[in-house]
């Protein structure tokens, strides 16, 4: 049961802070959704720095899941992107997911306590280095051609996605999203 009350805590927290970023979501918000106590969620959580720090660890757990999932079922690193992208698309348009909260916080980095800082930039490396990798895998495949390095069009990508988020969220449009990412792997090509 402890761990199911952690799991709500952390679940309700991960909504807040999509829906209204670091600042703006307290602990008696958290209380109203899961209906408990406020001393119940510092039991498991002491501060909101460790909440978030725990709501980005399993964000980024849930991440690496994913991207280990896509390199074992889909041999092709282009098809893996797209898999990827349209991942996203479906969240933003099911609204499960309407944005990546690391990138999100992202934003709010210079007002962030270290702890949840570190947490936001393994989240970006770990999504950087997966994109690198793919990249270079797509290459040396020739199904994806590259204009600069990996390095750099890895970052550009990472770039492209969370700021197709925020259009999408800014414009409430999913097709912003797919419009951006689409045009990406459009570029990613070797067709074109």
């Amino acid at each position: 049961m402890e761990n199911d009350t952690a799991e709500r805590i952390l679940d309700s927290a991960h909504a807040l802070i999509a829906e209204r970023g670091y600042a703006a979501f307290s602990y008696a918000d958290i209380a109203d959704v899961v209906k408990i106590r406020k001393a119940s969620i510092h039991y498991h959580f002491p501060s909101k720095e460790a909440l978030v720090t725990a709501v980005l660890k399993r964000h980024r757990a849930k991440l690496n899941a994913g991207i280990e999932m896509l390199n074992a079922q889909i041999p092709d690193p282009f098809a893996r992107l797209a898999a990827y992208m349209n991942h996203w698309e479906g969240c933003i348009r099911a609204k499960t997911e309407p944005i990546c909260i690391a990138a999100l916080l992202g934003a709010e980095l210079p007002t962030l306590p270290e702890e949840v800082k570190v947490e936001i930039q393994r989240h970006f490396q770990d999504l950087r280095d997966w994109f690198r990798e793919t990249l270079e895998a797509g290459v040396a495949v020739r199904v994806i051609r590259l204009s600069l390095s990996a390095a750099v069009e890895a970052e550009s990508l990472l770039a492209l996605v969370h700021g197709a988020m925020i259009s999408a969220r800014a414009y409430d449009s999913t097709e912003v999203f797919a419009l951006i990412t689409e045009g990406a792997l459009k570029r990613l090509s070797p067709g074109i």
